[in-house]
């Protein structure tokens, strides 16, 4: 219950085969597009907002007070 294989493989054949996954391929990418620039773009927020709130608590942290008083 095998089925006959071709002895031979021709160049037309493996390109159209090469082609039926790139378009595969592309239309998977163009679908994820979205996705991708929406997840790269809360993952800078995050990154530029944890950024923030540390330096905020560092400088917080470190600065010293300093009192004047006029006699």
């Amino acid at each position: 219950m095998t089925s006959p294989t071709p002895d031979h493989v021709s160049r037309t054949d493996i390109e159209s085969k090469l082609r039926e996954i790139r378009g595969e391929v592309d239309d998977t990418a163009t679908a994820a597009k979205p996705a991708i620039a929406a997840i790269v773009a809360v993952g800078v927020v995050a990154v530029l907002a944890a950024g923030y709130f540390l330096g905020r608590r560092k400088g917080k942290k470190k600065s010293t007070v300093v009192e004047i008083r006029r006699v």
